[in-house]
């Protein structure tokens, strides 16, 4: 019912799907554009104000915005300065050895740079960095095929936590493919490889957890504040819907739309999806089935 958040929505869409914009620079765009309408249009973006009329009560909760702050969670500077000053000894010593061992260009150094940049535009969860780590891992990087980031992504899906999931997968096969150890090391470079982007994906999200989470307590009903974050989620529904697209794209069309469109992947989308929206079947028995049957399809030969 929000046309200022659907415009920011569909904007965001046309950035990415049309002018292949990267997802920070989106990210970027829709924090300016809420936190100037924050200020111009305060009720468009006040999201906390719609959860409050629409919110379904289930009786109070152990922690809630009412509750006090505990001690170590209350901000101080002291306190995020000491988590910066950790956190970054932490990405800079492995980073600098990196790159004093074996060069900025290196395969490994250049998966730290990147898998930290993916870490830190995080917004919106796993689904709304996907096509961004896509666009680096598979068009700029080359450390994956198309197919290999699918696979990748069904991976990403059988378990919680698929943006983890899925880095680690690119890491490991980035390693086999590009030999970083040389041709008789291939699975000790690979492990090499998966553990590095681990780390360097994981540590910008520890950074947010002990030293920005304190200081976002303090920003409820901050207009100034949650404006921004308002807008980039509406942004992040249109980088969701590229999401969507993209998956459509490669497993109904595997070979591009010059090839044969794949009939069984999408009987098995059109079955899981009626599965899920009609029937209301639990997605992990979904996910199982779609499995079994592409299993079964490959080892018949039909796929």
């Amino acid at each position: 019912n929000n046309m200022v958040l659907l415009a920011i929505a569909a904007a965001s869409f046309i950035a990415i799907f049309v002018l292949k914009l990267a997802f920070p620079v989106i990210v970027v765009a829709a924090a300016i554009t809420g936190f100037i309408g924050g200020r111009l249009l305060p009720a468009k973006f006040n999201r906390d104000a719609a959860q409050q009329v629409n919110r379904k009560s289930y009786g109070p909760a152990i922690i809630d915005d009412q509750t006090a702050l505990p001690e170590h969670a209350q901000f101080s500077l002291q306190k995020l300065f000491k988590v910066v000053v950790i956190a970054v000894a932490l990405w800079c010593l492995p980073m600098a050895l990196l790159n004093i061992s074996l060069g900025w260009d290196h395969t490994l150094t250049q998966m730290g740079w990147f898998f930290t940049k993916a870490a830190l535009v995080t917004f919106g969860g796993a689904y709304a960095v996907l096509p961004y780590v896509y666009q680096g891992a598979v068009d700029h990087y080359g450390w994956a095929t198309p197919h290999q980031m699918i696979d990748g992504l069904a991976l990403g899906e059988t378990t919680p936590g698929p943006l983890i999931m899925i880095v680690a997968f690119v890491g490991f096969v980035g390693g086999y493919s590009h030999q970083i150890f040389g041709p008789e090391n291939l699975f000790f470079g690979a492990a090499v490889a998966a553990c590095g982007v681990t780390w360097f994906t994981f540590l910008p999200s520890f950074l947010f957890i002990f030293g920005a989470a304190p200081f976002i307590e303090t920003t409820h009903n901050d207009i100034n504040f949650t404006a921004p974050l308002t807008a980039i989620t509406a942004a992040v529904v249109g980088v969701i819907v590229n999401l969507g697209l993209f998956f459509a794209y490669h497993v109904l069309w595997p070979e591009g739309f010059a090839g044969d469109f794949d009939w069984l992947s999408a009987s098995i989308t059109g079955i899981a999806a009626i599965s899920l929206i009609t029937f209301k079947h639990n997605i992990m028995l979904v996910i199982l089935a779609s499995a079994i049957a592409g299993l079964t399809l490959t080892i018949l030969n039909l796929s």
